[in-house]
């Protein structure tokens, strides 16, 4: 179930995809399940169909769902991958810290930090 709150200062587009995204990352929404259309979805939640869409096509960047032409819009096998790639960065990161020898809350604030900031390090090659 989504619920736009016209009161947010979250724009309607971003409370959508975000929600959207919750429910494919818990697996509400499981892969290959097939998404109302924008219109429909629009109509339901009294947005414009400019809004849905944009939600849409951010989810769709983000490789949490795919377009299949006039099939419609689906959860994308390609977020659970993304999903199983960041539960091992994270089991990873775990690791990394126990060695050497950050406590718990200091790995945390790390971590809010980079999210924060927007900053992805890149995987380090070699």
């Amino acid at each position: 179930m989504i619920v736009i709150d016209t009161n947010s200062p979250v724009p309607p587009f971003e409370q959508l995809r975000a929600q959207l995204a919750r429910q494919i990352q818990e697996r509400t929404l499981a892969v290959g399940s097939r998404l109302p259309t924008i219109r429909r979805l629009a109509t339901d939640l009294g947005l414009a169909v400019n809004t849905v869409g944009r939600a849409y096509r951010e989810l769709e960047e983000a490789g949490l769902i795919e377009t299949r032409g006039r099939a419609g819009s689906f959860v994308s096998a390609a977020g659970e991958q993304a999903r199983e790639r960041a539960l091992q960065a994270a089991a990873d990161y775990a690791a990394v810290v126990a060695s050497v020898g950050i406590d718990d809350h200091e790995a945390l604030r790390i971590v809010e930090a980079a999210l924060r900031s927007g900053n992805a390090a890149a995987p380090a090659s070699g």
